[in-house]
């Protein structure tokens, strides 16, 4: 063991969040930061980098010398989609950052009104073959995973649907519940409330395993669409160069962490799915994504000045 790895850490470890305070990102990141803190007897400082779809944090973090002192919680959307939507990046994902540790999931589920006459999945696709371009569904924005999801579903579906972006899942909500959207695609914990209300009907989820969260609700794999899996990851992640006695400790007490009831309990309420994988298998996990959202951001025709 080199000296680097007895003495790591001799210095507080930096957790850059790349969104603000208070969001999905921000929250499961700070309970895995307090775990691991408390259980280690580490000093863990949350550091919020904010802005352009995370892409500001996880510069930062690419930049930062890779001394095992600075990790960024990344996602899909910011290590796999924005390298094809950004004309100009700070950073290469795959170049430029070592894996840490799969933290979790999140699939994507596809909504509508409760009072919708489109009662399962195979209600839309019908719909949606009978009059192409007439079935609407909102997003949280252009470019984003929850987006692309959609086009991934018209592609394996052979359908054309009319994609509404907005400012944000909440006001696509409020359009799907009045009936003025036919669909909505959402995060979990986003729509969840409104299900669990009777206001939103649940049609599909599109991860390859159902959500702990909504149990009863079919995959998009198991309506007819084998091998369908859009879900996004959640990662920490370090600066390329990292020593590799620091990955192979942090990834170690993540993945303690992550079998522990307490912390799986803690996820699943955040709608996410707990995870452990290896450095490797989280890398390869990343460069699959990273080349498939290559292909989806092209066909969406999506790009960021």
């Amino acid at each position: 063991m080199s000296v680097h790895a007895q003495t790591w850490p001799a210095n507080p470890i930096r957790l850059i969040i790349p969104f603000p305070p208070g969001g999905g990102t921000d929250i499961l990141s700070r309970i895995i930061s307090n775990k691991l803190a408390e259980a280690n007897k580490w000093t863990i400082v949350t550091d919020n980098r904010g802005g352009a779809g995370g892409t500001i944090g996880l510069a930062e973090a690419a930049k930062s010398a890779p001394n095992g002192y600075t990790i960024v919680m990344g996602q899909k959307d910011n290590m796999a989609v924005a390298p094809w939507l950004y004309k100009s990046l700070a950073y290469d994902p795959v170049r430029d950052f070592t894996p840490i540790a799969h933290v979790a999931y999140t699939p994507v589920v596809i909504v509508t009104s409760a009072h919708s006459r489109l009662r399962t999945l195979a209600d839309v696709v019908n719909a949606a073959r009978s009059a192409p371009g007439t079935i609407t569904y909102g997003s949280p924005g252009n470019g984003t995973t929850i987006h692309l999801a959609g086009e991934v579903l018209e592609g394996a579906a052979n359908i054309k649907l009319v994609h509404v972006p907005y400012k944000g899942s909440s006001p696509a909500m409020v359009d799907a519940i009045s009936g003025t959207l036919d669909l909505a695609l959402s995060s979990v914990p986003s729509a969840l409330s409104q299900i669990k209300a009777g206001k939103l009907r649940a049609l599909a989820v599109t991860s390859a395993k159902r959500s702990t969260s909504l149990p009863d609700v079919p995959t998009v794999a198991e309506s007819g669409y084998k091998g369908f899996d859009v879900s996004t990851l959640y990662g920490l992640f370090a600066p390329a160069g990292t020593p590799k006695e620091v990955v192979a400790r942090l990834n170690t007490e993540v993945n303690k962490l992550l079998e522990t009831a307490e912390m799986k309990n803690a996820i699943h309420a955040q709608g996410a799915e707990p995870q452990p994988m290896t450095p490797e298998k989280l890398s390869a996990l990343l460069k699959a994504d990273y080349q498939e959202m290559k292909d989806v951001v092209k066909k969406a025709g999506v790009t960021i000045d």
